[in-house]
Formats: C-alpha cells, structure tokens, sequence
C-alpha cells in the first residue's frame, strides 16, 4: 500500500505550484501541534494547502499524502498504514477528504496515541462531519477553519496585483490615501473588485470562469443533499426546508430578518427546530447570521446574509434572478470580518467595534448617520477623497 500511495504522491506532488501561498494559513499547517485539521467548503484550497506544507518543509520520503476517498484507501485501514509507514522512518501522514473514511475519528485518535513521533495532519470537506467529531479528538485536534479568497488574495492570483495587508484601524485613519494611491497604480483595481463577487472566492475560478457557478452550484447542492442529512439523520422531506431558507435570502431585498414564530409556522416545524436549522446553515458557511447591537446582546442571529458574494450570484442564477446589488454589498462587508466581531445596528447598517458603518452606493448620503460619532459611509466606487467615505473594496484586503 505504501508504495502505490508513494508513487501516486510523487505525480501530485509535481503538479503543485508554490507561486501563490495563503501564508497564514500554511502557518497553521506548520504548528508544533501534533494533530491539526483543515475544514472549509469544497473548492476553498485545502488540499493545495497540504500538498504545498508538504512540498516546501520535507523530502518524498518523510511524508504520506493519500486521500481518503481513494477507491484504493476506503476499503483499508488507514491506522495500518500509519503503522506501515511508522515501521519505514515516515515523519508526516497527511490524510485528505478524511470525512470520507468511516469512523475516521476513531482510527485517527489511535494513530495519535500509538505513533508519538507521528506528525498527523488532515482536512475534510464536510465541515458539520468534522464539527461533530471533533468533540472525541477535544484534547489532540487542532481544527482551523480555511475561509473563501479574500480580494486582496483574489488580486494576486487572478492579476498578479500585491495589495496591502491592512488593519481595520488602517482603512479608518487612511482610507483616501490608501485607494486613492492603489487606485492610481492598478487602474483596473475596481473592475477585478467586480469579478471577484462573481467568482473571486475559491481557487478553482482558475479553472474556469465560465463555468465557475455551476461547479459551485454543486458544490454547494452536496453540502445540502448530503452532508446535512448525513450527520443531522434528517428526514429527507426536511431537505427542502433548507431550501426554503435560501429562496427568503434570494428573494429578499435587504439581509433577511428572521421571525422565528413565523418561520416555524410556515414550515411546519418546531421554533427549536427552525433555530437548529440556521445553525446547521451556518455551520456550513452557507449563510452569515448577524446579532443586533443593543445594551442586552443575543446570541440568537436576528439577520441572514450568505456566507459570500459568490454563493449569492450562483444562487441567484439558479432561481432566475437578479442579485439585488444593496444585498451584494452589505454581503461582500459581512463577509470580511468574524461573525463575533460585526453586529447589526439600527443607526446605520453594521457596528464594529466603536465604529458605524452604513453601506451604500457611490451616491449614498449621510442623512442616516448624520451626526453619529465614529460613524462611516462605505461605498461601492473605486476610491474616495474623504476618509467619512470609505471605498468598500478596501475591506478586502484586511487578510
């Protein structure tokens, strides 16, 4: 077994570019921890991550790189080939898509106390499977979540563009200078802006733009079909719930507020029930749930946005509509920044920090934060002259 893996890895392993590195997250990679794992939606980058880890810290011979959807591996035990490869002088196992082995987190937890000198590393597709294994390997595994493209990553990639690494304290004190002076050096920084909340997300747009919505239309159709019921036993009627959940998100025209009573009703299921549904949409990153900002703050989401621009365009054309621009925006800002870090805000749109932010096109006044300290116009243009309006692409680059 170990010399078949071996000699598909070398073909693998050859075919990987280093030109393109998302540093931070090999940084994870490279952890002193003994047991690290990957999650993140299909398509985000994470088998790059590993083979790239592996190509640029070690020799062929110090590393196993297999996948665990190989029609080979299925059927094996991967805690026998750890053992194989251990008895050899292996260093590192890397385990792909290891969500597709059964009971992956019970062999995975044996290899971990039986091999010491073991470095395990893998990564899983299916983030609610991980998620809900992850509680038997609390004390090993060190899960990192790899999220979508950001633009300022999208730029280098796409157009070979090296954009700043900001800070959200960077954008309020220089926000002119800063896409002003970016502005003037790519003159077409705005248009690849544009094609990035089309399909700027995830890596495989390389491949093919054209067809990068139906590839992920289907990716994202797995995660509902397959994933979800896969881990939460759901009775299969149950399914187009979810997909109610995303035709209000499609066909509303502002971040959808969510009435839990009312949701409950409609679909014929328990208020607890609709609570564990968006969860499960979020856990997913599907959807970006938000809380309001108020003196008594909920941990219960009281507004929905997709998790990025990207899955709202694919779905839009999916039920024949058009992307309500006001939605791709405040989707796009959203999208930026942790989930505990923004708050909804009822003056203005979003509140980070001690700071309001009102979302907007070019032409957007400041009737609705007039007067409001630390507060910001974010506009949808290629730069500004006046640091109270901020250009919205500029929180693309805060990683």
């Amino acid at each position: 077994m170990i010399k078949y893996i071996r000699n598909k890895q070398i073909r693998i392993i050859n075919s990987i570019s280093l030109d393109f590195k998302r540093e931070k997250f090999l940084e994870r990679l490279k952890s002193p921890n003994r047991l690290v794992g990957l999650i993140g939606q299909r398509g985000v980058g994470k088998t790059t991550l590993l083979l790239q880890y592996l190509k640029e810290d070690y020799k062929f011979s110090q590393f196993l790189y297999f996948s665990a959807d190989d029609v080979y591996i299925i059927n094996s035990s991967i805690y026998d080939i750890a053992d194989e490869f251990v008895r050899v002088g292996g260093r590192v196992i890397v385990i792909d898509e290891i969500h597709k082995y059964k009971n992956w987190a019970v062999e995975i937890k044996s290899i971990y106390d039986s091999f010491p000198e073991l470095l395990i590393r893998f990564s899983g597709s299916s983030m609610i499977n991980i998620l809900n294994e992850k509680y038997d390997l609390s004390r090993r595994a060190v899960i990192s979540y790899i999220r979508p493209l950001s633009f300022r990553e999208f730029a280098k990639l796409y157009s070979n563009i090296d954009l700043p690494l900001l800070r959200l304290d960077d954008i309020i004190k220089d926000s002119s200078e800063i896409s002003s002076s970016l502005a003037l050096q790519y003159p077409n920084l705005y248009k690849i802006f544009l094609k990035y909340l089309q399909f700027g997300s995830y890596p495989f747009f390389k491949e093919d733009e054209i067809e990068f919505k139906n590839k992920l239309f289907n990716a994202l159709d797995k995660i509902i079909n397959e994933d979800i019921p896969s881990i939460n036993r759901l009775h299969y009627e149950h399914l187009s719930i979810f997909k109610k959940f995303i035709a209000k998100l499609i066909y509303s025209k502002v971040p959808y507020k969510i009435n839990i009573s009312a949701l409950s009703k409609e679909f014929g299921i328990s208020s607890p029930t609709v609570n564990n549904y968006i969860d499960i949409l979020e856990d997913t990153k599907i959807i970006n749930s938000i809380r309001k900002y108020s003196s008594n703050i909920s941990n219960k989401p009281q507004k929905l946005l997709f998790g990025n621009t990207n899955i709202l365009y694919t779905f839009a054309d999916e039920f024949g509509v058009e992307a309500n621009i006001g939605t791709v925006r405040e989707t796009f800002f959203v999208s930026c920044f942790n989930r505990k870090d923004i708050y909804y805000s009822d003056i203005g749109d979003f509140k980070i920090k001690k700071y309001i932010f009102e979302i907007g096109g070019r032409n957007k006044s400041f009737k609705q934060i007039k007067d409001i300290e630390s507060s910001f116009l974010v506009i949808d243009t290629d730069y500004s002259m006046d640091n109270s309006k901020i250009a919205l692409w500029l929180f693309g680059l805060l990683y």
